[in-house]
């Protein structure tokens, strides 16, 4: 196959505040020590991680015909990434993202952009014919696509393809989605754990895992620093985290975990391999800015895993 993996998805630039000594509030000012334009969005974070570490990506996508959506591309590019699959949308400007990070926690405004405006429309079957994976991401934030997304997975698994899905958070605070729908086309399901308990409004979150599991064939539960949790038929497997010490910032953790899981889920690995694996890369990503800062080689993540953790299992 040409691509192994597709990420069909929101693309965006984020635009970094960092060294905030406290989160603003209404009607004051506050200083950042430090700033940064970077590659935003939950799916081309993946996307480029995920080809850092070795496999042969491709986006789908969509974004505005100016500046921003020319840097989000430039910066795929520079990741190996395929992005003939990028349209621009003359109308709607590429999407951004204002992050305020202090500590591990942060606080973000989205403008959607052309990502609001994405659409079944907007994907050519045809690349899914050379792939083995499909990952979509960020649900809530696509309005235009979400009700149709059950038929883009459908649509994968009838091409041969497994398919990864994230949900993240939903701006709205609404939390609908129809997870009967979807998740039979699902092969893995990588919400976090807040995102989990607020999407199946459960107090008994182990065990609504273990009757989604009915649905889908692994639920795999991002837990930041608690580590992550994978639910497969009535099982569950914990894996404890690698823990930084000296967190730059938490932006792209999870969707780092996602490209460290997906990388060896793609290799036939067993669920306990991509789990660690999972642990591990969401870990290392905390250590540069931005999500991406840290992948700069494989070569380079080897050595960090080695000297953070001792971790030479690449």
């Amino acid at each position: 196959m040409n691509n192994e993996v597709i990420v069909a998805g929101e693309l965006n630039v984020d635009l970094l505040l960092n060294g905030m000594t406290v989160f603003p509030s209404v009607g004051t000012e506050i200083l950042a020590d430090r700033m940064q334009l970077a590659l935003g969005s939950s799916s081309a974070i993946f996307a480029s991680n995920l080809s850092t570490l070795g496999a042969k990506v491709k986006f789908l996508s969509k974004v505005g015909d100016d500046d921003f959506g020319q840097f989000c591309i430039h910066c795929l590019e520079q990741k190996n990434v395929g992005v003939s699959g990028i349209r621009k949308d003359k109308e709607y400007g590429t999407g951004i993202t204002v992050v305020m990070n202090y500590g591990e926690d942060r606080a973000m405004v989205t403008y959607q952009g052309a990502m609001k405006v994405f659409c079944l429309d907007d994907i050519d079957f045809k690349e899914l014919a050379f792939a083995r994976h499909l990952h979509f991401a960020s649900y809530y934030l696509q309005p235009a696509i979400a009700p149709d997304i059950h038929l883009l997975f459908k649509k994968a698994k009838q091409l041969g393809l497994t398919v990864s899905f994230d949900p993240q958070s939903d701006p709205d605070n609404k939390w609908e989605m129809d997870l009967k729908k979807i998740l039979p086309y699902v092969d893995v399901f990588m919400p976090n754990l807040g995102e989990f308990k607020t999407l199946t409004r459960s107090e008994n979150w182990e065990q609504t895992a273990i009757e989604i599991c009915k649905y889908t064939n692994i639920i795999a539960i991002k837990a930041g620093n608690q580590g992550s949790y994978v639910f497969q038929k009535n099982k569950m497997n914990y894996c404890k985290p690698f823990l930084n010490e000296n967190v730059v910032d938490a932006i792209g953790a999870g969707d780092s975990f996602n490209a460290g899981f997906i990388y060896q889920f793609v290799k036939g690995m067993p669920v306990e391999k991509c789990q660690q694996f999972g642990n591990l890369i969401g870990s290392l990503s905390t250590t540069a800015a931005g999500g991406t800062g840290a992948f700069t080689s494989i070569g380079a993540l080897k050595e960090l895993a080695v000297e953070r953790y001792g971790y030479q299992d690449f």
